[in-house]
């Protein structure tokens, strides 16, 4: 048996999965009784505090991102391929991940194995911040859901409702991040596998030179 004997860092040392992209691994950095954002550190891999939430929002799910992927090229492409436009970049980060669960999970800095049933295609000041939407494998009751379409509209409008408020300031008029269409598993799977191309073409180099 391979012992660990260091922390891995959660976005370069952690596996995305071997059944990736229908079943993968999420780091989750946020829960939602969350009322300070949490992120991680890239340099260190630590969990640190980003800032506290500015308003009443709290994140409805547990959020972080998938280990190992890169929102880069190959994602900017697809977002500008589905939304007509060409000045589209990717913003340079892991790919984001909320996962839903029925059980009460009260704190972050945790590995949980998701099954992506969907998507939402945000635009954050030109930049691609996709935000994929999956179910944690076998948990009893989300786990029956195998695409957004199976999800009660009510809970996809609260995470869209979330993601589209959590930067903005009262009164202030001017959006920041847009929505510009909820996809289903398969483009899910198609964003993750494109995220995987950025991942490798912007970091597996440098990573088996340091090894």
């Amino acid at each position: 048996m391979k012992v660990q004997l260091h922390k891995a860092h959660p976005w370069h040392g952690i596996s995305i999965g071997e059944k990736s992209p229908e079943v993968i691994t999420s780091f989750i950095e946020m829960v939602p009784s969350d009322h300070v954002k949490y992120e991680i550190d890239k340099d260190s891999g630590y969990l640190k505090v980003d800032r506290p939430q500015k308003f009443s929002n709290i994140i409805p799910a547990l959020y972080g991102f998938v280990p190992q992927t890169y929102c880069g090229e190959s994602v900017a492409e697809r977002a500008n391929e589905k939304t007509g436009r060409t000045d589209i970049q990717g913003d340079g980060d892991p790919l984001d991940i909320c996962v839903l669960t029925e059980r009460n999970i009260t704190s972050g800095d945790i590995i949980v194995e998701a099954i992506p049933i969907g998507g939402f295609r945000m635009i954050d000041k030109n930049e691609a911040d996709d935000k994929i939407i999956a179910v944690m494998a076998k948990d009893e009751i989300y786990s029956k859901w195998k695409d957004i379409l199976d999800c009660p509209e009510p809970l996809i409008s609260r995470l869209k409702h979330y993601f589209l408020t959590y930067k903005n300031i009262p009164g202030d008029a001017g959006a920041l991040v847009e929505i510009t269409e909820t996809y289903g598993r398969e483009e899910a799977q198609e964003v993750i596998r494109r995220s995987v191309k950025d991942y490798n073409k912007s970091f597996r180099s440098h990573l088996e030179l340091g090894a």
